[in-house]
């Protein structure tokens, strides 16, 4: 079993706090074990790579444990366009199954994009695992190489402990990060649906999800994620309106600041979202004010940039 620490899942733990994220560092030690065996790791990469065979595409199966369940029909587009010019760079991995077909084990969203260009074929990576062990591999490798969020992630941590009785050190010690980071994670499938929702549609970071655990009362932590995403919180702010408790305060004031809009400036807000695709919030009334686009990934920052570009050709 590969235990080298997969570049994608640095990006995945990003959500938590930096001040935690630094003393993690601080106190973390490599010693001359773990540096061999990224070393393995990546001799065996190469000669994987080595080994690449073009499958057609129609004899492949989708994972079923899969960790990601949402795949955005924007970039997925985005991505289809890039292979019918270039291909797939990078090819996926796949098990071998019975009756010549092949299930993904890693790289089901550059499957399902080579579906859209109309590609007849695929570069991948073949292997032959058992059930468990092609189940155990796929939840891992999806940890490390996918830009999974942090609720899908947490999931699939979750799924490997209770189907292989891991442990979260054992989880922690597969995927290659510390405990401490394992638990926050997993710390945010306490929250309520509500919230992990947020979380799962990027209105909220897993950061503020975090801070969210700590109140108890699940309908404050619901109206704590709203103001979140009405005012902009940071985590910072959030944690400092959790500790000062002047939730209704805040509440307050929103509802009063939405009383002064009119409907022609909310319904221009909604036009916007619906145009954007991301949250959009209008500061102040019909005489002055601020619009404000929020972005929450190089994605929606991408697509915000392509409307702005026709708007101009327009």
């Amino acid at each position: 079993m590969k235990r080298g620490l997969g570049k994608g899942l640095d990006a995945l733990f990003s959500i938590f706090d930096e001040d935690e994220e630094n003393e993690l560092k601080k106190n973390k030690v490599e010693n001359s074990k773990t540096q061999e065996e990224r070393k393995v790791s990546e001799q065996e990469i190469k000669e994987m790579l080595n080994n690449v065979v073009e499958i057609d595409i129609r004899r492949i199966d989708p994972n079923k444990e899969q960790p990601r369940k949402k795949f955005d029909a924007t970039t997925l587009k985005e991505l289809s366009e890039s292979i019918k010019q270039h291909g797939v760079i990078q090819p996926i991995l796949v098990n071998k199954e019975p009756n010549n077909r092949y299930t993904i084990i890693a790289g089901e969203r550059r499957f399902r994009a080579s579906l859209i260009a109309g590609k007849q074929t695929i570069p991948a990576i073949v292997k032959e695992y058992s059930e468990k062990e092609m189940r155990e591999i796929s939840l891992i490798e999806n940890l490390q190489r996918e830009d999974l969020n942090p609720i899908e992630a947490a999931k699939a941590i979750k799924e490997l402990m209770n189907r292989y009785s891991f442990t979260q050190e054992t989880v922690a010690d597969r995927i290659g990060k510390s405990r401490p980071l394992v638990a926050n994670t997993l710390r945010l499938l306490s929250l309520t649906p509500e919230v992990i929702s947020m979380i799962e549609n990027n209105q909220i970071s897993a950061g503020h999800g975090k801070c969210l655990v700590s109140v108890t009362d699940k309908t404050k932590q619901i109206e704590y994620a709203k103001i979140v995403i009405e005012n902009k919180l940071t985590v910072r702010d959030l944690e400092k309106l959790i500790r000062d408790g002047k939730l209704q305060t805040l509440l307050n004031k929103n509802k009063k600041e939405k009383v002064l809009q009119s409907i022609e400036l909310k319904e221009l807000r909604h036009r916007l979202q619906r145009l954007f695709k991301t949250k959009v919030s209008i500061n102040g009334d019909d005489s002055k004010g601020k619009i404000l686009i929020s972005y929450f990934n190089v994605d929606d920052l991408d697509r915000i940039c392509m409307y702005l570009d026709k708007l101009e050709r327009n």
